[in-house]
């Protein structure tokens, strides 16, 4: 079940406007915030809170972040808490449309307000839409059993003939594994819900994905451990995703992040899947 908490404050759109003309942005000046084109147009904020319908891309296959529980079918995780906590101080509802890591993109072009669920930013995704502050830092780095962290905590002992590299089709994963292990075997398993289960049954030796996911993974499932998450091979940012050319909405949800960062809502969204 979603687990959204208790809210003492409010954002309003018009104050939201008042901080960007009167204040000149409340979090800092950003090239979003200044987009001429989105100050003289619609801004979606504003088709969201007439509506009474936020609608909200998600995969729901990655948790912490999006999961869609198949026994309840309802969606929980740090993102899922968040957004429910944005649409509550909007006074709206949210409507999630499930989408696919290969889809995410283009069903939030055709479909959605917002995108979350340990999005990565990256060019591609920037070409497309704006992104919120980050709400996480993370990276990439292996997990795999516990007995063989020794094995693989390189690049170029994972990049070997005969080592299994295990990924999910369609997003930052895929391409790292791409990018980096030309020389190992690399499986496309397509339910990342059930990926990890692949390492413990034998059929896959390591996995490389962000941090935050395999501090999540290891207390799940005690037979593996994350390989160095501290240092992970690289660095990287989650956000959400937002509309392009749109600074009044992005400004927004980055005040809203600001004050939920601050008023312990997003540590109380972390703290059932992180402790």
């Amino acid at each position: 079940m979603n687990r959204t908490p208790t809210l003492s404050s409010t954002l309003t759109a018009a104050g939201v406007v008042l901080c960007m003309g009167v204040l000149g942005a409340c979090s800092g000046s950003s090239p979003a915030a200044e987009d001429t084109e989105a100050s003289t147009t619609t801004s979606r904020l504003d088709s969201v809170l007439e509506s009474g319908t936020l609608k909200v891309c998600t995969t729901g296959d990655y948790r912490p972040y999006s999961y869609l529980d198949p026994s309840t079918q309802e969606y929980e995780g740090i993102d899922i808490t968040m957004v429910e906590d944005l649409a509550s101080r909007m006074d709206v509802k949210v409507d999630y449309v499930q989408t696919t890591w290969p889809n995410l993109s283009q069903d939030f072009l055709d479909q959605c307000d917002i995108a979350v669920g340990g999005i990565t930013v990256s060019t591609d995704r920037a070409a497309i839409a704006y992104f919120s502050s980050a709400t996480v830092e993370d990276g990439k780095t292996p997990i795999t059993l516990c007995t063989d962290v020794d094995k693989y905590d390189t690049i170029d002992e994972i990049n070997r003939a005969g080592v299994r590299s295990i990924t999910p089709p369609g997003a930052t994963n895929e391409k790292f594994a791409e990018a980096n292990y030309p020389n190992g075997e690399i499986i496309r398993f397509a339910d990342n819900n059930a990926i990890f289960d692949e390492i413990i049954a034998g059929r896959a030796d390591v996995m490389t994905t962000d941090a935050s996911e395999t501090l999540w993974v290891q207390n799940e499932h005690p037979e593996l451990c994350a390989v160095h998450p501290d240092n992970p091979f690289t660095h990287t940012q989650k956000a959400y995703m937002l509309p392009r050319g749109d600074g009044v909405m992005q400004q927004y949800v980055d005040s809203w992040l600001s004050i939920a960062e601050r008023d312990g809502t997003f540590d109380a969204a972390k703290k059932p899947w992180w402790g």
